[in-house]
């Protein structure tokens, strides 16, 4: 049985994102790929005490609907996506929404 693909291997994934699977202790496609990106943003901003841009989340919706088997996308193709999940229910990345709110979108 092969070795699973390190999580640097993924499409989007950088220095950056290494660093935030790393604080969030996801060592794995497969720890990745049980994730809600929405969740894992707000835990992300929780630990750090900061808010990252409300971009990270579409990264974590590209990288985890990579590894759930589905072709790599550019994470800005999750934008929309994001957008439309939080208009319809904000409570999804709180952070995320106040973030929006106050500097007219991300």
């Amino acid at each position: 049985m092969p070795l699973p693909k390190p999580l640097s291997t993924l499409a989007n994934v950088g220095k950056a994102t290494l660093g935030d699977f790393a604080v969030l202790g996801i060592r794995s496609r497969a720890q990745l790929a049980r994730r809600n990106a929405y969740r894992t943003y707000e835990r992300l901003c929780a630990i750090t005490a900061q808010r990252h841009d409300p971009c990270v989340i579409d990264v974590f919706l590209a990288t985890i609907s990579e590894c759930r088997g589905n072709p790599p996308r550019d994470w800005w193709h999750f934008t929309p996506e994001r957008k439309r999940a939080l208009a319809g229910n904000p409570a999804l990345a709180p952070t995320a929404t106040r973030a929006a709110t106050r500097t007219g979108g991300a």
